[in-house]
């Protein structure tokens, strides 16, 4: 189905609980903010709300269900439910991939608690507004995700590196980027590092963590925002007996307008 059969995130929404969408949700429902979504056991709720306040680049909290909800707040998502409107989840048990399910029903427990965090799709209608070309979209594919040598702040029991997208710019509009970008910091903001990707600790940008890798061109700058499946690179470090996230690239979709998260 064609994005442009996805006017909001509703549509987008039903698509995915009917089984019909599921695919990365990078370009579909224009205009309407993305999503990355964590679900973890309460006992754990405090320590993990702790670690996105200490790291608002890549944690950049949206929303929090009340414990055994799975319905986000009306003002983001009326009449949605966190267990069927993504095209797919991924179980982490004692930080490992266990599942990747379109559909967690099964999974619920009453004492899940349910974060939206901000997402850098949402910022990319910008981007490409701005005449600045987003590669991920050109191809057809998933935004390539690497684990970072830079250590997030920790808080509780949570602790990992920071997890980073990248999307390769040509050089004359990386500030460009840059200033369209950091007018959504609700949504990652500017972003954490540009150019040489050895400084980060990557070493082949042919060989993401997440995602897929995408070309570089000549004349282009690889650019470097702070992502939200930084969480999963936590659960994976501190190994969790049960943390539920979205497959990299494939978000909750919201009904607010992306324009609604822009500042100045």
């Amino acid at each position: 189905m064609s994005v442009n059969n996805y006017p909001d995130g509703r549509a987008a929404r039903s698509a995915m609980r009917s089984g019909d969408l599921k695919t990365p949700t990078a370009g579909l429902a224009p205009g309407y903010v993305q999503a990355n979504l964590v679900i973890l056991p309460q006992q754990y709720a405090f320590d993990f709300l702790q670690f996105c306040v200490l790291n608002p680049k890549p944690c950049p909290i949206l929303d929090v269900t009340e414990p055994g909800s799975y319905q986000p707040s009306r003002e983001w998502a009326d009449g949605a439910d966190l267990r069927t409107d993504l095209p797919r989840y991924r179980i982490y048990r004692n930080g490992e991939i266990t599942a990747e399910p379109e559909d967690i029903r099964e999974y619920w427990q009453t004492d899940l608690v349910s974060f939206l965090i901000g997402c850098s799709f949402t910022f990319e209608e910008a981007l490409l507004a701005g005449g600045v070309p987003v590669r991920h979209i050109e191809c057809g594919c998933n935004v390539p995700m690497y684990k970072t040598n830079v250590d997030c702040k920790p808080a509780g029991v949570f602790r990992g590196p920071l997890v980073v997208s990248m999307r390769p710019i040509p050089a004359s509009l990386v500030s460009r980027a840059v200033q369209i970008t950091s007018r959504f910091p609700a949504v990652h903001g500017a972003p954490v590092h540009i150019g040489d990707p050895g400084s980060l600790g990557i070493m082949d940008l042919d060989h993401p963590d997440y995602g897929d890798s995408v070309p570089v061109l000549p004349g282009e700058v690889p650019v470097f925002w702070a992502c939200g499946v930084t969480p999963q690179a936590a659960a994976q470090a501190v190994r969790l007996p049960l943390m539920i996230t979205h497959a990299p690239g494939h978000m909750f979709i919201t009904d607010r307008l992306n324009a609604e998260l822009a500042t100045g």
